[in-house]
């Protein structure tokens, strides 16, 4: 849960999803699924574009380690210039 104190960035895309090029707006979530090994979350960073994801992680507990996980991964696979926006629903994570 997110603590009221904390600052929150403005919304900056307000719900246009729909960027002109690659690497301009980024989204990102976190979900859990079943596996044979029990439920492990999933975080994902997507490139609103082409609707790919560029970076994910998974483990058995929500933590900010899994989040910076998947966005490490996005960062290193697309090199992105100065500018990318990246979007989240502002959950806890």
């Amino acid at each position: 849960m997110r603590k009221h104190s904390h600052s929150v960035a403005d919304n900056i895309l307000d719900q246009q999803f729909d960027p002109s090029r690659p690497n301009q707006a980024w989204a990102g979530d976190v979900t859990y699924l079943r596996t044979a090994e029990g439920w492990m979350y999933l975080a994902i960073v997507m490139d609103l574009y082409s609707r790919r994801i560029i970076g994910w992680s998974i483990n058995k507990r929500m933590t900010v380690f899994l989040v910076n996980k998947a966005m490490s991964m996005a960062i290193n696979t697309r090199q992105p210039n100065n500018g990318v926006i990246f979007h989240s629903d502002r959950g806890s994570q």
